[in-house]
């Protein structure tokens, strides 16, 4: 096998997409309904309505998404910049029915687009502190430094309402004059016999300190935040983590990471089992073998995670191992029950080994009401029909499998959009951008995955926007 390793974040794509359109509804939003392929029904959830020339329109990309109980919560990037990363604003889109019906807005106070004083925003995650009453969505401040954009404050907007109106935001860490900070993600311990119910972690890196993680903790709902600390004997450059927190509040986070002394790409883990008063260091969870496609798309093998009922974590990427000369990606996945020992890497068998179609950005969800061979798996990831294709020749699609016995066998490929052109997407200069992560999330028997989908740009703008479909989780043979 040829192992290949980068940075995750700059892939492939070129696309060119032709899906119907259908009129729907909303509470807040005169939606369209995309009719792929497949049948599948997509439902619009917002729309960029930023204007600034600086930044391109009309985009919406990276998505995440949390439920709990009837909620689901969704938050992207609006107005999506070319270069030093970053957006207008972070959008939020909620239904309160189970996915039936949708609200969404934008959040007031963090750039100079909404009220705020940072110059643009990014990485956005979402998560519900059931002891307090709070939804939280993190997000990623972003100033102008020397002429250079950086991460400035990682951030937290509450609502205590039930997802449908958010307060301005929290600073939970400002970087000094020589950070720059990145990738932050929250989650919250929900589980009332958990020793540390209510406890909130929100994890980050500082690019300017070789990608030192650092995690910081909140016990009342998200209003104060405690100083940020780190794991011991950290020695590779981190991105992209991941937080879980288990029954009986072990918290258990996967991330990316390159080696420093040998530049060779893992999935790691670290765990707390205080309450985040302190973080053990991190082990490799496997190593990373990633085919770089021709085309310019930003995508990757960013690690996705869930935890199910017992207090399994679940982490997909995309990897090429399984793959002759890894002349292709797969969805592969590992688990744990402890964040320490992990299973071998099994592949999601999506398409057959030796095709040549290319999985990547992928992301999980689990169903915390399932468990082990019953634990049901839901995963929604983009791909090229052809990895061998250029910018100009590219189609991307988006796609979604599941599982009912714990990912030991997989539903067949629903195509859920495609085929979108590459020119259709934010253009960054690491590739054309649907996302560096996207997310799904699973009430009841139905996994709610949030994707970017474009269609060809309108009166000169683009037109990516995010979208869901509710669709049930099967098994396969």
């Amino acid at each position: 096998m040829r192992s290949l390793f980068r940075r995750p974040w700059p892939a492939t794509a070129g696309v060119t997409l032709a899906l119907a359109l259908v009129l729907g509804s909303s509470l807040c939003l005169s939606q369209r309904a995309f009719a792929a392929a497949s049948t599948v029904q997509l439902t619009q959830l917002s729309s960029d309505p930023y204007t600034n020339s600086s930044s391109q329109h009309k985009t919406e990309v990276e998505p995440d998404t949390y439920s709990f109980g009837s909620t689901i919560v969704v938050t992207f990037q609006a107005g999506r910049f070319y270069s030093g990363g970053g957006s207008s604003n972070i959008g939020w889109a909620t239904s309160t029915d189970r996915g039936t019906t949708w609200k969404n807005g934008f959040l007031s106070g963090i750039t100079v687009y909404a009220g705020g004083t940072y110059k643009r925003a990014s990485d956005s995650a979402v998560a519900y502190d059931a002891a307090h009453g709070a939804w939280l969505i993190s997000s990623l401040g972003m100033s102008i430094k020397n002429g250079s954009v950086v991460g400035a404050a990682i951030l937290v907007s509450r609502s205590t309402d039930g997802g449908l109106t958010w307060g301005k935001p929290v600073a939970i860490s400002i970087g000094g004059s020589g950070d720059n900070l990145d990738k932050e993600w929250v989650v919250c311990d929900e589980t009332a016999s958990s020793p540390y119910y209510g406890h909130c972690y929100v994890q980050w890196d500082n690019r300017n300190l070789s990608s030192r993680i650092l995690m910081s903790t909140s016990t009342d709902g998200g209003l104060t935040w405690g100083t940020p600390k780190s794991p011991p004997n950290q020695s590779f450059s981190a991105l992209g983590g991941q937080p879980l927190v288990q029954p009986g509040g072990a918290v258990i986070v996967p991330i990316y990471g390159t080696d420093l002394s040998t530049n060779v790409d893992h999935i790691y883990a670290y765990t707390s089992t205080n309450g985040g008063a302190s973080w053990n260091a991190p082990v490799a969870v496997s190593q990373v073998t990633y085919h770089i496609q021709r085309a310019t798309y930003r995508g990757g093998s960013l690690p996705s995670a869930e935890i199910d009922q017992a207090g399994t974590v679940y982490v997909v990427w995309a990897d090429c191992r399984f793959e002759t000369n890894c002349s292709t990606d797969d969805i592969v996945m590992s688990t744990s029950a402890n964040g320490v020992t992990w299973t071998a890497v099994q592949r999601v068998p999506i398409d057959p080994i030796g095709s040549i179609v290319d999985h990547f950005t992928a992301g999980i969800a689990v169903d915390k009401n399932t468990a082990g061979s019953q634990a049901h798996l839901a995963i929604a990831f983009y791909y090229f029909a052809n990895t061998n294709c250029t910018n100009s020749t590219c189609q991307l699609y988006a796609g979604f499998v599941s599982s009912i016995n714990g990912g030991a066998s997989w539903s067949p490929n629903v195509q859920l959009a495609g085929p979108m052109s590459l020119s259709w997407l934010a253009n960054t200069t690491d590739g054309y951008m649907t996302g560096d992560y996207i997310s799904t999330s699973i009430v009841g028997n139905q996994a709610f995955p949030a994707i970017a989908v474009a269609s060809a740009p309108q009166h000169k703008k683009l037109a990516e926007s995010i979208y869901t479909a509710a669709l049930n989780v099967v098994g396969g043979p």
